[in-house]
């Protein structure tokens, strides 16, 4: 059996089966959602806001709108300590526990596999040594210096570096800005456009 990555943030999901699946990935504290009922149960939020002051948080939903939903709340309520985010990418499919698929027909956080799982915190620099750079520079007008933001291709190129990128359709503009902070610069994002999508930033394509 493959060790489990140790993580010192605890680690918010929506459902208990999301929990059996990243136990059997990472070694760290696991906190339930119960998908909505975190709205109204105060008990749990307290936990969560405790975990965020004391150790952080890390947030992983689904990629579906319910997921998105959910990290947006607990984005507007967790207003003291660290949150960082985590993004599954969006796979089309069932889990085998299910009889019929989700109504957006991904796969939740419970389907992905342990490399997909595993990518998905180091693309949020959750394994690096060194502490994050609090100072992100990717902002929505730098992401406009390379056509992915407020020009007529724009969505298409988005799409593309989401995809290439293995992140889900749903990442609003400034979820893509606080996850590429976590993996470039605005100095190098240049180059990080340039080595994830060469037939749209490669040679005369460069913006």
């Amino acid at each position: 059996m493959t060790e489990r990555q140790r993580i010192s943030q605890a680690i918010v999901v929506e459902g208990k089966y999301d929990k059996i699946r990243l136990d059997s990935v990472v070694d760290a504290v696991i906190l339930v959602t119960d998908g909505f009922q975190i709205y109204k149960n105060k008990e749990k939020l307290a936990l969560i806001q405790y975990y965020a002051r004391t150790t952080g948080i890390i947030i992983l939903t689904d990629a579906d709108a319910a997921g998105f939903q959910i990290r947006s709340y607990l984005k507007s309520v967790v207003r003291q300590g660290e949150i960082y985010h985590v993004y599954v990418p969006g796979i089309h499919g069932k889990e085998r526990r299910k009889r019929t698929v989700s109504a957006e027909g991904l796969l939740g956080v419970e389907g992905m596999q342990q490399d997909v799982l595993l990518k998905a915190f180091a693309r949020a620099g959750i394994f690096d040594h060194e502490p994050r750079n609090k100072q992100n520079d990717i902002t929505p007008a730098v992401l406009y210096q390379y056509g992915l933001n407020g020009t007529a291709d724009a969505s298409g190129r988005r799409a593309a570096l989401l995809e290439a990128l293995q992140l889900p359709s749903h990442l609003s503009m400034k979820g893509l800005c606080e996850v590429l902070g976590t993996m470039t610069t605005a100095a190098a994002l240049e180059q990080f456009l340039a080595e994830h999508l060469p037939e749209l930033y490669g040679g005369e394509e460069m913006a």
